[in-house]
């Protein structure tokens, strides 16, 4: 590291990451731009992209007029994190966490400004020499090529045109323009000139100035857009490498000071060795990544983001055992992370305790999985190449994917892990095969049941823990902070669960309302400060307890630990608009059916309610009309919805409706609506009706002997329901070119038109084939005195055929008809015997059965009369042909009997 007062050759002085950030952001306000603070590393309202990576994602919105800036000229230091290159970092140039330099006009300056004041801070503020610069400019963009040759000066020579500098657009269409780039030359000893910058190794790119000139058109055309943007950006750690003189990032202060205390730990100094230069820089990297991510809201999961987080931090753990840190030591790193950048990013400082907390559970959980998967791994190494044939090249060697999946399954080996360590031994790992025995081990474990006590009593199984009641604040809290007294995962009882695991999770108090009188249970989140968990379900094996259910989406929870609870307070709402809902539908067909009907069971979910009521007839149209109507009086009332809790005898006693056969205790939670309805309900309910919003019944119908069913849908799911039914009203009525109110009269007119048509159609039909049959008459056989007509007919279906052979009988008198059709792609036969041939030991199944073996099919029948039907309608004609033949020898069979 080079002292602060000490020059370059070529002109410079040194200066520190932190000066070179003031540095550029001074540089920036000091022509009318405004910092803006870095926007976390978790993209705001984009769930589209995983990780914050560049400087312009929190300035897109602004770019695209979607919100208002704080000032036309903006400029910031950026936290950034790439996933790309995480298994490229511990060489002296990757890296996955960066901060990036950056300045930004929305609408106001372009290129000339922009292309000035880069090269302005790098020559005139940062001293870089000039004649090391080479900008680039896209081939097509005339004017950033004349700014940097004739306004700023820059030979001709020095100046690149590169087909890729262009950015954008995102996607088919968007915003998009070229760009400018700033390369620095690092001399010869960094390589050969050879095509210059963007193509030789000697040339750094540090500055990259984007133009948002062009929106693209789906058929690929570019219009100028109303208001030009500017969008630059630089990465802080490249810039402070060339201040500093050093080859590689990893060099700069920005690293160092965590560099130094991971060999202090580790008893080693880097520079030393170049396998312990590479731990220490994987160490150095994702410790700084973790620490942000953390400090932005990630936990260790294993799904996107929280994914990305633990597997940097199981690699830097893993590197740091290759330099003998067997004790937890990433929490070090972070204080050290916190220490250097805490000032200019507070939630590091503020989340410290959260940061150190994680990164130790994570350390000493995976510490644990390393021990007792490292050596199984290496044996199964051992295995593979003793059995390889001799001279086989370890590089063809691959690890089983039933191996990798025993790994993971038995010891907690992460797959990810095992193909890193695979790399490492110069080894393949199967993944299909490994894919294909985790799905074999989930169809296995659908075959029970997630949580092996589900045979005993719940309420026994938590009693034994002694847990047995939960304070419910549901009616007034969507969210409330809790203490966790339990949780249960498949196995029973544990203190710790991990990113994954499918808990049930019982609170001390909680806002979730457990699943009960008909009323679905909530959904929503436990937030503790370590973990998170995702509740798919809430339910009540006793009546005071409530029981979370889910899966821990990150990070990891403890029994015992302070936590946030909160549901899905919009799907609430829906839940609550439905069960009040529900009773006004009660009280509704009461007043409709009279009071010998009552509730016979319900449901009340988000998206619709169903209630069931005793009725031994079916409801009229008008009935179901006049229930809907009585609803809706009561929702456009607004009559506000009281509740009040009293002893059982005296809300029963005050009128209020208990259901027949329901279990109450002594004291009940009493529902008033006004002078419309009490009933005795633990739901959850809206303040007033009017918030229900529409009530549409759906349906109507019976579901048991003297039970009927509705089923009806409220508020937004009502709504979408009408756009949906006005819709096809719309469509109709353009289509029959009528007002709607005149479909109903169009529709039963086209209807009765169609039933005349069809009337004709099977006139015409029948004609056709008796007309068919009267021309087959004339190809009849003699078969021993016997009539035999065969041959194919027209027809639409099995009746017209039907018809077609009654009619052709009684034209024959007495004989045998054989008829054939293809209807609808598939062969048809139908044979038809007269009495007086039956006698003769002709019948009609005997012909089809033998028949139907041209058409790869079946058939049968009474004497008289037979049918059947095949696949193969290609052999119709075969087997028509030889229905003589057939008959003849059914006639020499029965002489011999």
């Amino acid at each position: 590291m080079q002292d602060a007062t000490e020059q370059r050759s070529h002109g410079h002085r040194w200066m520190s990451g932190s000066e070179v950030r003031r540095a550029f952001v001074h540089f920036f306000e000091e022509r009318g731009h405004v910092e803006t603070p870095s926007s976390s590393l978790v993209p705001h309202n984009d769930p589209t992209v995983l990780l914050t990576t560049a400087g312009m994602q929190q300035m897109t919105p602004y770019f695209l007029g979607l919100e208002t800036p704080p000032a036309v000229r903006l400029c910031s230091v950026q936290k950034c994190f790439r996933t790309v290159d995480i298994d490229e970092v511990g060489d002296e140039s990757h890296c996955t966490f960066f901060f990036m330099l950056g300045n930004f006009s929305v609408g106001d300056y372009f290129k000339s400004d922009s292309l000035r004041w880069s090269w302005e801070f790098l020559t005139e503020v940062m001293g870089l020499p000039a004649d090391r610069l080479y900008p680039t400019v896209h081939p097509t963009d005339e004017d950033a090529y004349r700014i940097w040759k004739d306004e700023i000066g820059v030979p001709e020579e020095r100046i690149g045109k590169l087909s890729d500098n262009w950015w954008g657009p995102v996607g088919p269409t968007g915003p998009n323009g070229p760009d400018s780039e700033i390369y620095f030359d690092l001399g010869p000893e960094a390589g050969e000139i050879g095509d210059g910058p963007g193509e030789s190794s000697r040339f750094l790119e540090i500055w990259n100035n984007v133009f948002m000139e062009f929106f693209q058109a789906p058929d690929g055309s570019r219009t100028p857009l109303p208001k030009q943007n500017v969008d630059t950006g630089m990465g802080l750690e490249r810039l402070t490498a060339l201040m500093q003189g050093v080859s590689s990032i990893y060099d700069t202060d920005l690293y160092q000071t965590i560099i130094t205390r991971a060999g202090e730990l580790a008893g080693v100094t880097y520079g030393a060795d170049p396998d312990s230069d590479v731990a220490l820089r994987v160490i150095a990297d994702h410790a700084r990544g973790a620490t942000f991510l953390i400090s932005d809201g990630v936990l260790p999961g294993n799904e996107g983001r929280s994914y990305v987080l633990r597997r940097i931090l199981r690699r830097a753990i893993r590197y740091g055992r290759r330099l003998g840190l067997t004790q937890p030591f990433m929490a070090e790193m972070a204080r050290v992370v916190i220490g250097q950048f805490g000032a200019d990013y507070p939630a590091l400082t503020e989340r410290q305790r959260q940061i150190e907390k994680v990164l130790t559970h994570e350390e000493e959980t995976f510490g644990r999985t390393l021990s007792n998967g490292l050596h199984r791994f290496q044996d199964e190494v051992a295995k593979l190449r003793a059995s390889a044939p001799q001279g086989e090249e370890v590089m063809q060697l691959t690890v089983p994917g039933a191996v990798a999946f025993r790994l993971y399954d038995t010891f907690g080996f992460p797959l990810d892990l095992t193909v890193d360590l695979a790399r490492e031994q110069g080894m393949a790992v199967d993944i299909e095969g490994f894919d294909a025995a985790m799905a074999e081990q989930r169809v296995i474990s659908r075959g029970g049941v997630a949580f092996k006590d589900a045979g005993r009593e719940r309420n026994a199984l938590y009693v034994e823990r002694g847990v047995t009641s939960t304070e419910f604040l549901g009616y007034t809290e969507t969210g409330a902070g809790a203490t966790i007294l339990a949780i249960l995962d498949p196995e029973g009882f544990v203190e710790t669960a991990e990113a994954g695991d499918e808990v049930e999770i019982i609170l001390d108090r909680t806002p979730f309302y457990g699943e009960s009188g008909g009323q679905i249970g909530d959904k929503g989140e436990i937030r503790t400060e370590t973990g998170l968990v995702s509740i798919d379900d809430t339910f009540k094996p006793a009546p005071a307890l409530f029981v979370h259910r889910g899966i821990v989406a990150e990070g990891f929870i403890r029994t015992g630990e302070e936590a946030q609870a909160s549901i899905d307070a919009e799907r609430r709402q829906a839940i609550r608009r439905n069960h009040t809902a529900t009773h006004l539908l009660h009280k509704a067909l009461r007043e409709v059916l009279g009071t010998d009907t009552h509730q016979a069971g319900s449901l009340v979910a988000p998206d619709r309610l169903r209630f069931d009521f005793t009725s031994l007839d079916a409801m009229t149209p008008e009935q179901v009309g006049r229930v809907g109507e009585i609803v809706s009086e009561q929702v456009l009332a607004s009559t506000p919805v009281e509740t009040q809790v009293l002893p059982y005898a005296e809300a029963v006693e005050d009128g209020a409706m208990a259901l027949f056969g329901e279990k109450y205790g002594d004291t009940v939670r009493v529902v008033t609506i006004g002078e419309f309805s009490k009933e005795l309900c633990g739901g959850t309910h809206l303040d007033h009706t009017g918030q229900v919003g529409p009530f549409v019944i759906v349906s109507e119908g019976s579901v048991a002997a003297g039970v009927r069913r509705i089923e009806a849908v409220t508020g937004t799911a009502a709504i979408e329901r009408g756009m949906r039914q006005q819709a096809v009203l719309d469509t109709l009525a353009r289509d029959f070119r009528s007002p709607w109110t005149e479909l109903p009269d169009q529709v039963a007119a086209l209807r009765e038109k169609l039933r005349a048509t069809e009337r004709e159609v099977g006139q015409l039909r029948a004609e056709l084939a008796s007309s068919s049959a009267g021309d087959l008459i004339d190809s009849r056989v003699d078969v021993s005195g016997i009539s035999v007509v065969a041959g194919k007919l027209p027809v639409k279906d099995k009746g017209d055929l039907r018809t077609a052979g009654d009619r052709l009988r009684d034209k024959l008198g007495s004989g045998v008809v054989a008829l054939g059709a293809e209807i609808d792609g598939k062969p048809s036969l139908l044979a038809l015997v007269t009495p007086d041939v039956i006698q003769k030991g002709i019948k009609a199944g005997d012909l089809v059965r033998a028949s139907a073996t041209h058409i790869d099919g079946r058939g049968g029948g009474r004497p008289d009369l037979a049918e059947a039907g095949g696949k193969d309608a290609s052999g119709l004609d075969a087997a028509l042909a030889g229905v003589p033949a057939l008959v003849q020898s059914l006639l020499n069979a029965n002489e011999t009997r």
